[in-house]
């Protein structure tokens, strides 16, 4: 999936409306699908990352949405981080104005034989084993200067799961990429086959 800088616009814009409209009760956003055919795509992963100051204030999302359109996957992850992630309080109105907005576009993830094959930069990791489910955007490991065995005791933390089960174990993990872009478009894109 390629997404032109006007569509990547119109998602910014719709993430921070959607945020905007529990502040003044107004209605959330809608697009016109005939002008932006891809995003009524179904069953697409979206995540939406708030930052305040360079630091995270809020990251929700979801790894497929089969009964929403990608837009209102983004606008629903929009709200849900900005109110909805238990690491922090709920946005406040004074606040909206300093976040900065970064969207991620999430490919099919698949499953890996060899940790050697996670390519930093590149994937994000989904360790999906029974009972334990965590997720790490690609993002995060050039954010932190990980190296493949950081991002993978990471993974671990993220799951509640001993640090360094990765190398007790064969963990069952999956692989994704993004594409990711945001408010301040410095970001550099990870493109897959998102």
């Amino acid at each position: 999936m390629q997404l032109s800088e006007e569509v990547k616009k119109v998602l910014l814009l719709a993430a921070r409306e959607a945020i905007k409209s529990r502040f003044y009760k107004s209605n959330p956003p809608q697009i016109d699908y005939s002008l932006y055919p891809g995003l009524s795509e179904k069953n697409k992963g979206a995540f939406v990352t708030l930052t305040m100051h360079n630091e995270l204030r809020g990251c929700i999302g979801y790894l497929e949405a089969p009964d929403q359109t990608l837009f209102d996957t983004i606008c629903e992850a929009a709200k849900r981080a900005a109110f909805n992630d238990p690491r922090f309080h709920p946005l406040s109105e004074r606040e909206l104005p300093d976040i900065n907005i970064e969207i991620s576009i999430l490919s099919q993830s698949y499953p890996i034989k060899d940790y050697e094959e996670i390519k930093i930069g590149l994937h994000g990791l989904l360790l999906d084993e029974e009972g334990i489910r965590a997720l790490l955007l690609p993002q995060v490991a050039t954010e932190h200067n990980f190296t493949l065995q950081q991002f993978l005791t990471a993974i671990c933390q993220k799951a509640g799961i001993d640090s360094y089960s990765w190398q007790k174990r064969k963990l069952k993990l999956k692989v994704f990429t993004a594409i990711i872009f945001s408010e301040e478009g410095k970001r550099k894109e990870t493109y897959g086959s998102a």
